[in-house]
């Protein structure tokens, strides 16, 4: 496949080099528009982002919005409107700390939409059996693991997670939420001039969810970019009591980043 095939020929795209999949990402030579093209095994994938942006677009999120879909036998291609901003990976310390309450602000308008209302689930059962399928297959990333689990192996991972999911599936229902999936810093965008956010991107992965899938990658993925463990602390604090968790379960947070890391394969 060939990107070239699935882009539209009225303009100029400039290839990107970023994300972890398969896909080739493209921006339009005007900078209002990238294009995500996937190979033919990744079709179905791109086809459910596409939706996840339209159905989450639609109630006034801060997403990227379709604009077009292009499919052949070769793969297929998105394209969405662009986000204007950086991304909040390339922000430290007191910069990350001005932005992070705004980051906060798209994350809890998602997380209080209605989950019933929502289409996609992400239930616990179905991503644990997906991580069953890449611990079977020896895909498990050992980029995506923590340090401490990176000499481990797969089965002990996962076996360690299989221990705590009946705890974890009686609680699921209790903290569902319409969840993003993948809340790491370089799927939020910032205005590098106002530090405030200006939307999310690569919702491949939404879906109602327990809340907790998404709490752990948000502070685990930002712990990097602290420049003391007194930010990492108040930028904790700050997401708890803007969603309104008095108490959080530190478990919970446990649990899922240590799961998440098995399901990328």
């Amino acid at each position: 496949m060939t990107a070239a095939s699935l882009l539209d020929p009225r303009f100029d795209w400039t290839p990107i080099d970023t994300g972890e999949s398969e896909d080739q990402v493209h921006r339009r030579d005007d900078g209002r528009a990238y294009a995500k093209v996937s190979p033919p095994h990744r079709v179905s994938a791109l086809a459910g982002e596409r939706d996840r942006l339209e159905w989450a677009a639609g109630r006034g999120l801060a997403v990227p919005q379709p604009l077009d879909w292009r499919e052949t036998v070769g793969g297929a291609c998105l394209v969405m409107t662009a986000i204007p901003g950086i991304p909040a990976s390339e922000l430290h310390g007191g910069d990350l700390r001005t932005a992070w309450p705004s980051m906060i602000g798209l994350l809890a308008a998602l997380h209080e939409q209605d989950p019933s209302t929502c289409p996609f689930d992400r239930e616990l059962e179905r991503v644990f059996a997906r991580a069953e399928d890449v611990v079977r297959r020896d895909a498990v990333n050992p980029a995506f693991l923590p340090d401490d689990d990176s000499h481990l192996p797969a089965a002990e991972l996962l076996a360690r997670v299989a221990a705590d999911l009946p705890a974890r599936l009686a609680r699921e229902q209790a903290e569902r939420v319409v969840c993003h999936g993948d809340p790491c810093l370089p799927n939020f965008l910032v205005d590098p001039g106002t530090l405030k956010c200006t939307g999310m991107i690569d919702l491949g992965r939404l879906g109602t969810a327990d809340r907790y899938a998404d709490l752990s990658l948000m502070l685990a993925n930002a712990e990097e970019n602290w420049d003391s463990v007194a930010q990492s602390d108040a930028a904790a604090e700050a997401l708890f009591r803007t969603l309104g968790i008095p108490h959080p379960d530190r478990s919970a947070l446990d649990f899922y980043l240590r799961l998440d890391p098995l399901t990328w394969g």
